[in-house]
């Protein structure tokens, strides 16, 4: 049942900073031309904190949240919902438990979401996992969108004459395994398997479920204490029965490591990326020390504390309080000293820990311990692998770069993970697996898992073996937790404003092309969403109100209209062909001046200082890709697209040249150096167990291009301050 919140707001105001009245697409355009925390801020950072369930007013006819701010109503956007869905969390109003405010935030995010529309969902698939009979427990111990085969394949075991289980990934292997994540911004999907396949006794675990818990395989005892300062300390007490693949104990130290190293320069230098984040008590300040020399910072880091041999403790910054996910702010996991200190040391005199002097020595310009940490997580020879123990269920005995394959053995010292268990299978073959084929690979006993099977030709094709297979195959499935999309370049073209995104969507018959796509096996979503998930479940229960976005050219006029799009290129009223939106002089910057179709035909162009955008949407598509081949008559070629006066252009590609100008930056080395495309077709999923988008939404420019998650800035986030 809907509830419309009684308001009851009072908020202590800055003399300097007042609130003007709602922003429209057009201020956000102009926010290059301002300075961010002078002329305008983001109304969480103004007055977000302060700000409780009890104080939000939904419009019950649209699901929108509004607050009163300085005697106005004022819309939530993007960021202040992400925001305050994970740090506003403190039971309120109606709102009994922590997990029912988390829902109710986590709603009113998905009904903006689904409004701005940011990314049209176009398909959410079924997937079957095929299993060679041999493997034991995967009925009794199934695969789930959180639980995939590299973390299930601990509750299994193997009948096969040597004990193994050959699994696949059509992602190759780098050999990056000690830490897939390290030095880069996505880890590729088979790394970040044997990243969790040997490493392990972790403080807090990911569950089957999609939820994190303490570990009681390893941590003895845990508390937290709120300070007065609003920080919060946990304290953690290991068993003192826990070792490495060689034997070697760990010890508190071990988890401190993991506490303090990321955060030092040297890591930085040895990872060649920015670290930013300083959730810790202390880290920022630590951050700064560059060893003894060092002018500026704190060589301890005072929020991490060895207490005794088997006890350390972790504060956790006010400012990053309370957090809905904040049992993760006490997981930490074992890294083995050598590894990332050389010959250095951790140590606790009383104020809290720090790394001695050894670990800031420089060879001139570069630190020498930056060379160890490199080579620790890059070295993928086998006198790398064998350098030092491993702390998960498995160790990596081998890995071949002419075939990308990797040999795993079980690791004898394992104690077990979060449910006690220790792994049943000895060896774990994995290696690179080609779509096209692997299921002949797996009918001639090349493989024994393909996990992900989905569309209807493949889907068909594993099932009918499955059951002709007299028992010799089963397979499990389940719904995906996340969609293939249409996506954007939120903030370029005409895809950056609202109208175009959503008439996009009512051109297409979503539903239609999901059927099409994967053969039956599949739907659609209106969000960014599982289906599946307690949150989904408990919004659904308070109400939710989503927008399908039903097939409908009429419903796609109607939007453009509304928001200006009824020009011809000369500024005069539309008729035919393609459409024209009027932007004035004073409110377009450079890029949109230039925006033209790819082939030149549809350009922006200049008529008594004001400009006229054409309804042209530039769409890279990657090549070799049946989503791309549908798009070709679902989007590019939809009759409602063309009698709507829109007109689509698609460019065919590799999938890093397409970041790259999503991006708009050679992350790759492929950018055009020109923007271009404002449309683009990939995927996405929801499968962690934390669903957090906070500051993904942030319109603050000096974290906007790291952090932006669609490249949207939403207008009701802007605050704009008068001095």
């Amino acid at each position: 049942m809907k509830k419309l919140l009684a308001l009851v707001l009072a908020l202590a105001l800055a003399a300097t900073m007042v609130c003007s009245a709602v922003a429209d697409e057009f201020d956000v355009m102009t926010l290059g031309n301002y300075e961010y925390g002078k002329d305008y801020q983001s109304l969480y950072e103004v007055c977000g904190k302060d700000i409780t369930i009890a104080d939000v007013i939904e419009d019950p006819e649209t699901g929108f949240a509004y607050i009163e701010y300085n005697g106005e109503m004022v819309e939530l956007g993007m960021d202040f919902l992400s925001m305050a869905m994970v740090y506003n969390t403190t039971p309120a109003g109606d709102y009994a438990t922590e997990d029912d405010v988390y829902a109710a935030w986590w709603r009113m995010y998905i009904t903006r979401w689904n409004y701005l529309l940011p990314e049209v969902p176009l398909y959410s698939n079924e997937y079957y996992d095929l299993y060679n009979a041999q493997i034991k427990g995967v009925q009794e111990f199934p695969t789930n969108p959180y639980w995939s085969p590299a973390n299930a394949l601990i509750d299994w075991t193997s009948e096969k004459e040597d004990g193994s289980i050959i699994l696949g990934n059509s992602t190759e292997l780098s050999g990056q395994f000690r830490s897939s994540s390290f030095g880069k911004s996505s880890p590729g999907a088979a790394d970040n398997d044997i990243d969790g396949l040997i490493n392990g006794l972790e403080t807090v675990s990911a569950t089957k479920e999609g939820g994190y818990v303490w570990n009681p395989t390893v941590v003895k005892e845990h508390n937290e204490v709120d300070n007065e300062d609003g920080s919060r300390t946990y304290t953690i007490t290991i068993y003192d029965d826990l070792v490495y693949s060689d034997g070697t104990p760990i010890t508190a130290k071990d988890y401190a490591i993991s506490a303090c190293v990321g955060y030092t320069p040297v890591y930085e230098q040895a990872s060649t990326r920015h670290v930013s984040a300083t959730t810790v008590v202390g880290a920022a300040d630590f951050q700064k020390y560059t060893g003894p020399d060092s002018e500026e910072g704190n060589k301890v880091i005072t929020g991490v504390r060895l207490i005794d041999d088997y006890t350390f403790s972790c504060q956790i910054s006010a400012d990053v309080l309370p957090y809905y996910y904040a049992i993760t702010y006490g997981g930490f996991s074992p890294i083995f000293p050598a590894s990332v200190l050389g010959d250095a040391d951790i140590k606790d005199d009383g104020e809290g820990c720090y790394l001695t002097d050894e670990f800031y020595a420089k060879d001139g310009d570069n630190y020498v311990v930056a060379a160890i940490i490199k080579d620790t997580y890059t070295n993928v020879t086998e006198e790398g692998y064998a350098k030092y123990p491993y702390s998960g269920p498995y160790c990596v005995k081998s890995f071949d770069t002419t075939d990308s394959s990797a040999v795993l053995v079980a690791n004898k010292n394992f104690k077990g993970n979060y449910e006690g268990v220790k792994p049943g299978i000895e060896t774990i073959v994995y290696k690179k697996v080609v779509s096209a084929t692997q299921m002949e690979d797996f009918k001639a006993g090349g493989l024994d898992v393909i996990s992900g099977i989905t569309g209807g030709k493949e889907t068909d094709e594993a099932l009918a073996y499955a059951d002709a297979s007299e028992g010799k195959a089963v397979y499990t499935h389940y719904s995906r937790a996340g969609y293939g999309k249409l996506g954007f370049r939120g903030d370029y073209g005409p895809a950056q404003f609202v109208s175009v995104r959503q008439a996009i969507a009512y051109c297409m018959n979503r539903g239609q092309f999901a059927k099409d796509f994967t053969g039956g096996y599949g739907g659609v979503v209106d969000g960014p969403y599982y289906a599946g998930s307690w949150m989904y479940q408990a919004a659904v229960g308070q109400g939710m109100l989503l927008d399908t976005y039903a097939t409908s050219a009429e419903s796609a006029i109607a939007v453009l209209e509304a928001d200006g799009w009824v020009y011809a290129a000369d500024g005069s009223d539309y008729v035919e062909g393609v459409r024209y939106k009027k932007i004035p002089g004073d409110k377009i910057n450079e890029n949109d001046k230039a925006y033209h179709s790819v082939d030149g035909t549809y350009v922006t162009t200049e008529v008594n200082g004001d400009y006229y955008m054409p309804l042209v949407i530039n769409w890279y598509g990657t090549t070799d890709n049946e989503f791309t081949d549908l798009l070709q008559t679902g989007f590019r070629e939809n009759e409602n697209v063309a009698a709507i006066g829109m007109k689509v252009y698609n460019t065919l590609g590799d999938f890093a040249p397409m970041l790259d100008e999503l991006y708009q930056t050679a992350i790759y080395g492929y950018y055009s150096g020109t923007p271009c495309y404002c449309a683009f077709n990939f995927a996405t999923g929801f499968n962690s167990a934390v669903y957090d988008y906070s500051w993904n939404w942030t319109i603050d420019p000096s974290i906007y291009l790291d952090y932006s998650a669609c490249y949207v800035k939403d207008a009701a986030d802007i605050c704009w301050l008068n001095n």
